[in-house]
């Protein structure tokens, strides 16, 4: 096996191995920078009329719906964000609302946002999704009080 053919289809193979491994990362550090980008299924499109009229803010709270997102569990549990009607952005971007710092948030994961005094949560393209209780998250859909989202580590409800 010392031939210098081996020794040079080895230095070929361990090269191979090594290209193949930096277009891998290449490939989902693109996945994840361009995770928003992408059109969602049933997402109205981008036009004038959406810019012109932002949707109504939900009730601040009270005795019928909730009024903070509280984080459970992870790095940040225990931190507590108003609902004030305005989406909250969640990942590892600087300007999310809740800025994660786990490996497996994307850097826009997930957007939790009211339309007509409802909750909902979305996945915004990430690399490993957002859960709902036990179920991973497919599209848009409505978030209750109490029921449990889990973003990698951690896991945030509506109170």
């Amino acid at each position: 096996m010392n031939s210098p053919l081996a020794i040079q289809l080895m230095r070929f193979g361990f090269l191979l191995l090594l290209w193949l491994f930096v277009l891998g990362a290449i490939r989902v550090i693109r996945a994840d920078l361009h995770a928003t980008s992408k059109p969602r299924v049933g997402a109205p499109p981008l036009g004038r009329a959406r810019r012109r009229r932002p949707p109504e803010p939900a009730p601040a709270g009270g005795p019928r719906g909730p009024s903070q997102l509280v984080v459970t569990a992870g790095g940040l549990a225990g931190t507590r964000i108003a609902l004030t009607g305005a989406p909250i952005l969640i990942g590892r971007a600087n300007d999310s609302t809740l800025v994660l710092t786990d490996d497996y948030a994307s850097t826009r994961h997930a957007r939790i946002s009211a339309q007509e005094g409802t909750w909902f949560v979305e996945d915004l393209g990430s690399t490993n999704g957002t859960w709902v209780g036990p179920n991973k998250l497919e599209g848009p859909m409505v978030l209750d009080v109490g029921v449990s989202v889990r973003i990698g580590a951690t896991a945030l409800e509506l109170r």
